[in-house]
């Protein structure tokens, strides 16, 4: 298994009219705690798509369990349960500053060829990081 976490401070421009994080900010710290953990492997999401692969979402699922506020320094909890194949799915904790959960979810994300929008496996780099923390 392997868990990277990563702070993000909320802004203004990322609550709604009550002061809370807006529902629709989750999925993009998401997208923030998946690239900052792969690329605290080493692994850059750029590259990988330079090379030709990209990952696009294939399932998102959320859970609110409080408000997250204004101000509040987050810690965005990216866990990879399973080492990836076609697929990776990761995992997300997020909890405010007092370290209570606020916020769960889960995405999968595939591996596609961009030449020919197919299913590739997970890039050999990319394994090659995950490896040490699955033996």
């Amino acid at each position: 298994m392997y868990q990277h976490d990563y702070q993000y401070r909320v802004r203004y421009a990322d609550t709604d009219q009550m002061g809370y994080v807006y529902y629709g900010n989750y999925a993009r710290l998401y997208e923030i705690g998946r690239v900052e953990a792969l690329r605290s492997l080493g692994f850059s999401y750029k590259e990988m798509e330079d090379s030709g692969v990209m990952m696009p979402v294939y399932e998102n699922t959320s859970k609110f369990i409080a408000p997250a506020l204004y101000d509040d320094l987050l810690t965005i909890r990216t866990t990879i349960k399973n080492i990836p194949a076609a697929r990776v799915v990761f995992f997300y904790e997020i909890l405010n500053s007092k370290g209570t959960l606020v916020h769960k979810g889960e995405t999968t994300l595939v591996f596609v060829k961009m030449e020919n929008n197919r299913l590739t496996t997970a890039p050999k780099e990319l394994l090659d990081r995950l490896s040490p923390f699955f033996a």
